[in-house]
């Protein structure tokens, strides 16, 4: 009974770590989805307009650039999920261990500074920055840069969805603002359940509102981030006001999205070699947190 009661656990975890990656998934394509319909079929707006050279030279250009940021998306967090950032496969060496260095019992084995262990990866991540439980993986030394990409795309991607959806919004309210209309904003789920909205509507309104939501919080996190990246701090060293790794703007830069920090981010597939190996640091200020 136990060993049965594990394997369902197993299962059941197994599961609920894959989750947020298929749900974001579902997302990132719904949205696309929903904006290429409306490109395609709703823009432009104007009668005399819809078939003109301009109006298909317009959706062209609006296909491309979206259907850039998809690619963009989807292969910088492909690259994240498939670069580990673990000390697996590390070579530390015994010598040279100073100050920073610590010993992790359940890695059984000494660990360079930033790093540090994760109890959901079950490892020691090099220059660890913080679990992300969208991914379901660590974010560290190796794959911050696809981090980092996948976050700007992703804002990029949402900000424009937004500005896409603007219609939505406008035609949801261009009856004045009535309680009808706002529970439709609000919480289009149950509009639909209860039969006061149709199944089309329903999801020009759910997706429009995904697409506020989650430009708000991608945007947070996305310069949250790049204000890190800046001071040369990770997650951990922030809550702690420690600045000892800081180089200045542009070391800081090369030190994590490597030396061809300048074009890196157009494309997953440009290399960027990092100069650091993760085990030694370059110490600017004082290790000890800020009293």
């Amino acid at each position: 009974m136990t060993s049965l009661a594990c394997k369902v656990f197993s299962r059941v975890d197994r599961v609920c770590r894959h989750l947020p990656v298929a749900l974001n998934t579902f997302l990132v394509f719904s949205i696309t989805g929903e904006v290429s319909y409306l490109v395609m079929v709703e823009a432009p707006l104007e009668p005399d307009q819809k078939k003109t050279e301009w109006s298909s030279w317009w959706k062209m250009i609006h296909l491309l650039g979206q259907y850039f940021l998809l690619g963009n998306i989807c292969w910088n967090a492909l690259l994240f999920l498939r670069t580990s950032p673990s000390i697996k496969g590390v070579f530390l060496g015994g010598e040279g261990m100073g100050q920073g260095w610590r010993y992790c019992y359940t890695c059984e084995t000494h660990t360079p500074p930033r790093c540090s262990h994760c109890y959901d990866c079950k490892v020691c991540v090099l220059r660890r920055d913080h679990h992300c439980v969208f991914f379901g993986q660590c974010v560290g030394l190796r794959n911050y840069r696809y981090f980092l990409s996948c976050l700007l795309f992703m804002w990029s991607g949402l900000l424009y969805a937004t500005l896409m959806n603007a219609e939505v919004f406008i035609v949801i309210l261009k009856e004045g603002v009535t309680v009808h209309s706002i529970l439709l904003l609000l919480i289009p789920w149950i509009m639909l359940v209860s039969g006061q909205v149709s199944a089309r509507a329903f999801a020009f309104a759910f997706i429009a509102d995904t697409c506020v939501v989650g430009f708000l919080l991608v945007s947070a996190f996305f310069f949250f981030h790049l204000f890190l990246l800046f001071r040369g701090q990770t997650t951990r060293e922030w809550y702690s006001s420690r600045r000892p790794y800081n180089l200045g703007l542009l070391g800081n830069l090369r030190h994590t999205l490597g030396l061809r920090w300048y074009l890196c981010w157009l494309c997953p597939l440009i290399p960027s070699t990092l100069p650091g190996d993760g085990i030694h640091f370059e110490v600017t200020g004082s290790l000890e947190p800020a009293r």
